[in-house]
């Protein structure tokens, strides 16, 4: 049986080049239990100029864009010993989303209420900054240029897929979208004296230690890519799996400067 702390997106891999035509580049895999009900990627009519997949248990979500420029994405800490928090975790990106805040005063803001999340990763950027906040690690931080990967323990936690997923991206930096999705597809397992030890079990260790995760009740319910040009407009492309993997569908986006979607 699967801890409920293994929920939420699992895998982040991103390039982050200030000045470079092609500023922000992010392949995503959100992993989750099937069964949990969210939306597919799309616009959120209640806010406007923000488009992200929505969680419909507790109403947040887990990557999206927003106006001026926001990006946000999140992922969860793997630890079935901590605490839960009392606040749903999916409630930041769409906080930040929906803000007029810069990321610095948004996290400085959030900082002191930390605790009332279980642990994360939270991803903040717009047109100009790219920042990362995991509390168990440290305070808010702007980061520097680079390829990164981010999944379940801190930032370039040197977890098995998440260094296969960031080094292929790193071959694939000019890659078309089929070459990218390829790359979230990939199926193949850790040996087991690679694995990291979690909390969770040898099993679901195996099971959630490849980049792509399919099984009948739980795994890769998502992959999504993210392209913001320096012109400002963007590019977010969703697949969207079910239980074994099986295909569900996909939505693309294209967004101009304005936010509105290119035809």
């Amino acid at each position: 049986m699967f801890p409920t702390e293994i929920g939420a997106m699992c895998l982040i891999v991103f390039a982050w080049r200030p000045g470079h035509d092609l500023p922000l580049l992010l392949a995503a895999n959100r992993d989750e239990f099937y069964a949990r009900p969210s939306l597919p990627l799309g616009h959120w009519d209640d806010q406007p100029g923000v488009y992200a997949g929505r969680d419909l248990q507790a109403g947040g979500t887990w990557l999206g864009l927003g106006p001026d420029g926001r990006f946000a994405a999140l992922t969860n800490i793997r630890d079935p010993r901590q605490a839960i928090g009392p606040r749903s975790r999916g409630e930041l990106p769409a906080r930040y989303l929906t803000s007029t805040l810069t990321p610095a005063e948004f996290l400085a803001q959030l900082a002191p209420q930390a605790s009332e999340f279980s642990g994360f990763n939270l991803l903040l950027g717009n047109d100009k900054e790219l920042w990362h906040y995991n509390p168990r690690s440290g305070s808010p931080r702007p980061l520097s240029a680079g390829v990164y990967g981010v999944s379940n323990a801190d930032l370039d936690s040197p977890w098995p897929k998440l260094l296969r997923a960031r080094n292929e991206l790193q071959q694939a930096l000019s890659a078309d979208d089929e070459a990218l999705f390829a790359l979230l597809a990939d199926p193949q397992r850790a040996a087991d004296s690679e694995l990291p030890e979690t909390g969770v079990g040898l099993e679901i260790e195996r099971l959630l230690s490849s980049v792509f995760i399919a099984s009948p009740g739980y795994g890769t319910r998502a992959s999504t890519l993210v392209k913001v040009y320096a012109d400002g407009s963007r590019h977010i492309h969703e697949r969207r799996f079910g239980p074994d993997g099986v295909a569900l569908g996909e939505t693309c986006l294209r967004l101009r400067q304005d936010q509105t979607i290119q035809p």
